[in-house]
């Protein structure tokens, strides 16, 4: 009996398969619109969020070159402030060293007899 039921089977899959595979060649029109909408819609949806993130890049952009204008603002005017005091340092320096060698000048002539004087 299983022989006699396989062999049924079999006979109605080789009468049925010409069928089955020229329905599934040709989906029905609905199907096909829809996976057209479908896809239209994604690939909207793709585009808009694409330039979302676009948007979000450029605008983050912005505030990172806003906050590295306000850093190299921010250092400029600490290494000018910085160079001032090293040029004021250094003035202080040279007229310290001045002083010394001059006074250092005024020592040595002060110590030597005067010349032209009686022995």
């Amino acid at each position: 009996m299983r022989n006699t039921v396989d062999a049924l089977l079999i006979a109605a899959g080789i009468l049925l398969a010409p069928a089955l595979s020229a329905n599934t060649s040709d989906p029905p029109d609905g199907v096909a619109a829809t996976v057209s909408h479908d896809a239209k819609a994604v690939g909207d949806t793709v585009k808009h969020d694409a330039k979302v993130v676009a948007e979000a890049a450029k605008q983050g952009a912005r505030q990172v070159a806003a906050a590295a204008k306000e850093v190299a603002h921010d250092v400029a005017v600490k290494s000018k402030e910085g160079a001032q005091e090293v040029a004021a340092a250094t003035k202080r320096g040279a007229a310290k060293t001045k002083a010394a060698v001059t006074g250092a000048k005024a020592d040595k002539s002060g110590d030597k007899p005067a010349s032209g004087t009686a022995h």
